[in-house]
């Protein structure tokens, strides 16, 4: 009975005589592949014995301290306390101070956004970064929420012949500077919105309309889906990145594998699972 714990303590007067070799090399000598191979090695250790130290320890570790500046833990309470807020048509076209982040919703009959329509998922999620970074008030952080909202208002003004502005909504939620980055990644990753470029299926919504030489001569799928911005159909020699087919066939695909959420209850119980699985 007395074996193994007599062994262990031999083998911890090993690490600590082991230990105290690696600690008086010169480790700054050691470079490149070599270095990698004995850091890789030295924490692999690391992980075992820590593990370990909290068996031998009788009061054990509770495995999950909630923490709110963890940008896991703050991008999801900030990306849910923004779907807690009410929609708003995106016809309306007011000013407000404010950085954040956003999501925007169709309501209407394009045949490609069926299974997104006047549903709770949204087509776009996005950010606005405050005016300075350090700013402390939504005075201070500039009109970036409502700026941003209104660009994208006038790009689907200008793609009226397959969408219309009053099928729009959006939610909105003004965060403390340096939050919504990690509420953007949250939603983008939680949604996988089709118009988001992170998404990879129908990117260039939030293109800003630099000049056709500067895309590499590739109009992206929004364009190609949705005419009526001229910067991105001026140039006669500008290719597809995509035809139009392959594109519908792609966000059919999309929904297929990453089916839409309906209702904020279901987003509510993806976000209280998410929240259990960090814990």
């Amino acid at each position: 009975m007395t074996k193994t714990p007599l062994k262990l303590e031999q083998l911890a007067d090993r690490i600590k005589e082991i230990s105290e070799e690696i600690a008086k090399e010169e480790a700054t000598l050691l470079a490149g592949p070599s270095a990698k191979r004995v850091r890789k090695k030295i924490g692999d250790a690391y992980e075992k014995l820590r593990r370990v130290m909290e068996d031998l320890d009788p009061i054990k570790h509770p495995g999950f301290v909630f923490d709110p500046s963890n940008p896991n833990v703050v991008g999801r309470i900030v990306g849910i306390t923004m779907i807690a807020q009410p929609r708003k048509p995106l016809t309306i076209a007011d000013r407000f101070y404010g950085s954040g982040v956003y999501a925007i919703y169709y309501a209407g009959a394009f045949p490609t956004y069926s299974a997104i329509s006047k549903r709770e998922h949204p087509i776009y999620v996005g950010k606005a970064d405050p005016a300075d970074p350090a700013s402390k008030t939504a005075f201070e952080q500039g009109d970036k929420l409502s700026g941003r909202l209104n660009e994208h208002r006038k790009n689907i003004v200008k793609a009226a012949a397959s969408l219309r502005l009053e099928d729009f909504e959006y939610r909105v939620l003004v965060v403390q500077s340096g939050w919504q980055n990690a509420a953007e990644s949250y939603l983008i990753d939680l949604f996988k919105p089709i118009w988001n470029n992170e998404v990879g299926i129908c990117y260039g919504f939030g293109k800003h309309g630099d000049a056709p030489e500067t895309r590499a001569n590739l109009r992206s799928p929004w364009d190609t889906l949705h005419h009526g911005r001229d910067w991105a159909h001026r140039d006669p020699n500008m290719l597809d990145a995509r035809p139009r087919e392959q594109i519908v066939k792609d966000i059919a695909r999309h929904f297929a594998e990453y089916p839409p959420l309906g209702s904020v209850d279901e987003i509510l119980r993806r976000f209280l699972d998410e929240m259990r699985e960090i814990a």
